[in-house]
């Protein structure tokens, strides 16, 4: 109860503070550097596009896909990205974490610009904790420039953003992109933080990126000009504070401390054992080449003004029409809201199967996000869709693995994944988002399930034509996903139970499995607030 109390009176003076601020007037953009994506000659010059153009040529409107379920493979292939690139890296990311992998990736960015490589790193300012200085520093950088999305004026707290500026600063580009020369992208669920890339004490994520070369590469590298030209994106140097002249000196000791560690061995000794670079160069690596289209919302959501036709619901809606079989989702945050519930319905009525995979609520990182899925999780059982809820994994590695290596076709990359499930790497909590539609095709991307992604933040994904990963989604169902999930039932008597698949038993919870009374009574009571608009 103190610690409510406490939390309740900074609240009361912040929004005092707030208050007697008034709304903060944001810098002008005037005079702010224009700049593009290659063109398809500047591209083609370079030693990715040497190799990538050719093989596209051969699949002429289709796109290269390379599934990163593997944590540390995601990981190593943005860092070869990185040192294979000779043009441009235009990246962009919702949280950017200042610890190993982070400082890593960063000096990455780092290095290649020092070789003469175009840098922009697009940055939505909620996620870029502890790192001012070093974007800063990044930004003074000769061929670095650092755009922070949506920022705030008071650095440290920023809930003060909140406070004096709602509307907009509750508005995220909750975008991920990592695209080498405009001729290779990795887009998907994972921000850069050791969570992510499988190596974080405590929490883990399970998460799914893909790389792509070929048609839909200048989508996205023409999505982020857009991006990078919107209303919402201002220089780092209007927002943070000038930099030491020595920081970069210091990211660059940083980054070679960091490599040097025990902690770090797992990532640098990833990097050295892929075979992405050789594999990508010589063309050996196994593309499934597949009909991909960009969904993604227009910039201009991140200020309310986006058109509801330039939406990334709407692009949906519209590329993949009705569901006649079934439906596979996994979302790591889902919230239905009752709009959802009817459509879900509606498609159950009709004869489609469907199956939908998220967080428990021991296993998930965000309760209050649980708290808007729980108070509909009733009405979709009695529609008939079945739920999971993934387990979160024990302190000796026990429980939550979702089967599926990397690659196109699911076979073991640099990692530890392996199997036929679309989640190569065990974690404690789901963070992908990803769904498949009638064995036929898939989505892949940052967009979850929830008012929040439809309504508020900005979001990015691919829909991709290929049955191979559709039909592993669809087999993950069957085996690997009930055997690392609750099943989510419910009795003759209308009450929501939990079934656990260990060691060939079945054991029934009549509660959230692993959860205790005050956790249950919290979510309860946020589940009957109005606040399910903003999950």
């Amino acid at each position: 109860m103190k610690c409510f109390v406490r939390v309740f009176l900074a609240l009361a003076i912040l929004g005092l503070l707030a208050a007697l601020l008034g709304r903060p007037a944001l810098p002008s953009l005037e005079g702010r550097p224009a700049s593009q994506v290659l063109s398809k000659t500047e591209a083609a010059s370079t030693a990715l596009g040497r190799v990538v153009f050719p093989q596209a040529q051969q699949h002429a409107g289709k796109s290269g896909i390379y599934s990163l379920a593997d944590a540390r493979e995601a990981f190593a292939t943005r860092v070869h990205l990185a040192r294979t690139a000779q043009k441009t890296l235009d990246v962009q990311y919702y949280i950017w974490r200042p610890d190993i992998t982070g400082t890593l990736l960063l000096e990455e960015l780092h290095a290649a610009a020092d070789r003469g490589v175009r840098v922009r790193l697009l940055m939505d300012d909620n996620g870029t904790a502890g790192l001012d200085g070093l974007l800063s520093a990044l930004h003074s950088h000769p061929n670095i420039e650092v755009r922070l999305f949506n920022p705030f004026l008071v650095r440290k707290p920023k809930i003060i953003g909140f406070l004096t500026d709602f509307p907009r600063a509750n508005r995220r580009m909750h975008n991920k992109s990592f695209t080498a020369d405009g001729v290779a992208t990795i887009i998907g669920g994972r921000n850069i933080g050791d969570e992510y890339f499988g190596a974080a004490d405590g929490l883990l994520f399970a998460d799914l990126d893909v790389l792509a070369i070929g048609a839909v590469v200048n989508d996205v590298s023409m999505d982020f000009d857009l991006y990078w030209a919107s209303e919402s994106s201002y220089p780092a140097d209007l927002i943070l504070p000038e930099s030491d002249a020595t920081a970069l000196e210091a990211l660059h000791e940083a980054a070679a401390k960091v490599a040097e560690s025990s902690a770090a061995e797992k990532y640098t000794k990833s990097v050295r054992d892929s075979s992405f670079t050789s594999g990508l160069i010589e063309g050996k690596l196994a593309f499934e080449w597949a009909v991909t289209r960009m969904v993604s919302d227009d910039p201009a959501k991140g200020l309310g003004r986006a058109p509801d036709q330039s939406m990334l619901t709407h692009q949906l809606a519209r590329i993949l029409d009705k569901p006649a079989d079934n439906v596979e989702l996994i979302s790591s945050y889902f919230v239905p809201a009752a709009e959802g519930v009817e459509a879900f319905t509606r498609m159950a009525r009709d004869g489609v199967k469907l199956r939908i995979l998220t967080n428990s609520l021991h296993a998930t990182d965000v309760a209050a996000v649980h708290a808007g899925y729980m108070k509909r999780r009733k009405d979709l059982l009695e529609a008939g869709i079945e739920l999971y809820e993934l387990r979160r994994m024990s302190s000796n590695g026990e429980g939550s693995g979702i089967g599926l290596g990397s690659g196109s076709g699911g076979g073991g990359g640099s990692g530890s994944g392996g199997g036929t499930g679309p989640l190569g790497s065990s974690g404690s909590s789901l963070h992908a988002k990803t769904f498949s539609i009638d064995g036929k095709r898939v989505f892949v991307g940052s967009f979850n399930f929830d008012p929040r992604s439809a309504l508020l933040n900005t979001e990015l994904g691919f829909i991709i034509e290929s049955p191979d990963m559709a039909v592993r989604i669809e087999e993950s169902f069957k085996k690997e996903i009930p055997e690392s999930s609750y099943e989510v039932r419910l009795s003759e008597t209308g009450k929501v139970y939990w079934i656990e698949r260990r060691d060939g038993r079945q054991i029934r919870h009549d509660t959230e499995p692993e959860t205790g009374l005050l956790k249950r009574g919290i979510v309860r009571l946020l589940s009957w607030l109005p606040i399910e608009w903003m999950l």
